[in-house]
């Protein structure tokens, strides 16, 4: 315990660090590992109240730039998709926090390979050689799989996140899960969030939805409408929608700001990717996960 934040080694030797909403899980392997837990540990305790003091800020679309490091990675992550879409930096805080306690680590002592999981949204570090391996969760409140994807050290992507309205934050759209793979953490939020907010049938009367600030008065959402329920949907229905959000992820594909994304929508899924090969196992039916 360091102060208000837990840090916890675990029997695997990987480290666990929660603070307020922030709950992380790190792993680093090379000689430097014990530096690097040090570091990250210095810089996470100081990274909750450095954003709450910029809190009404990142929860507007428009403003005055943010002070704070973590709070400058959110809104340079959000800008490219800003221009287009509704987006306040809050859409890339989870990233955001993921890569500024990497920073930490690879900045402490040399790595072979790091990463830092802020509640499914992930950074990486990979040097020459090294690898991570991704399992594709169609429902992130079922452990199953649908298929799994593999970054090596060559691959440009190094930041993983998921987003979807059975998520940890609201969604204004239909889908179970989204998980985009791109360059980095803060960037992956950004675009799983638009990406999941882009599978929606419009006005479906089998999904229920309610103004954002009725669940939370301060979400950035305001009083945009977000999902709290999917019903029944027919085939047709689940395969307009996850045509809307491949449409989506095709767009920011093209413009160079993601490299994948897997969407899952009622047991039906679909992938993006410039290089399918980034997909090293694809299942068409889900798999229970062991361990």
């Amino acid at each position: 315990m360091t102060g208000r934040a837990q840090i916890v080694a675990l029997p695997d030797g990987r480290r666990h660090f929660h603070d307020g909403p922030i709950d992380l899980i790190l792993e680093a392997s090379g000689p430097g590992a014990s530096r690097a837990y040090e570091a990250a540990a210095a810089r996470f305790v100081t990274v909750l109240d450095e954003l709450c003091g910029e809190l009404p800020r990142l929860r507007t679309a428009s403003g005055r730039w943010p002070e704070g490091v973590v709070a400058r990675r959110m809104a340079d992550a959000v800008a490219p998709f800003a221009q287009t879409r509704f987006l306040t930096p809050m859409a890339a805080v989870a990233g955001a926090v993921a890569e500024e306690v990497l920073a930490a680590m690879t900045g402490a002592a040399p790595l072979t390979r790091a990463y830092v999981n802020n509640g499914g949204d992930i950074a990486l570090h990979l040097s020459s050689g090294a690898s991570f391996a991704i399992g594709l969760v169609a429902r992130p409140d079922r452990p199953a799989l649908f298929g799994k994807a593999r970054i090596t050290a060559e691959d440009s992507a190094r930041g993983i996140a998921t987003s979807g309205w059975r998520g940890r934050s609201f969604s204004l759209g239909l889908a179970d899960s989204v998980t985009v793979i791109a360059r980095t953490a803060s960037s992956a939020d950004a675009a799983a969030t638009l990406i999941a907010n882009a599978v929606d049938l419009p006005g479906h009367p089998a999904v229920t939805r309610a103004p954002a600030r009725s669940r939370d008065p301060q979400s950035d959402l305001g009083d945009r409408l977000v999902t709290l329920a999917v019903g029944r949907l027919r085939d047709d229905e689940i395969t307009q929608a996850l045509d809307a959000g491949a449409r989506d992820a095709g767009l920011w594909l093209g413009r160079g700001l993601i490299e994948a994304a897997a969407l899952s929508l009622c047991g039906q899924t679909r992938l993006v990717a410039a290089d399918p090969a980034l997909y090293s196992q694809f299942v068409k039916e889900p798999q229970y996960a062991l361990g």
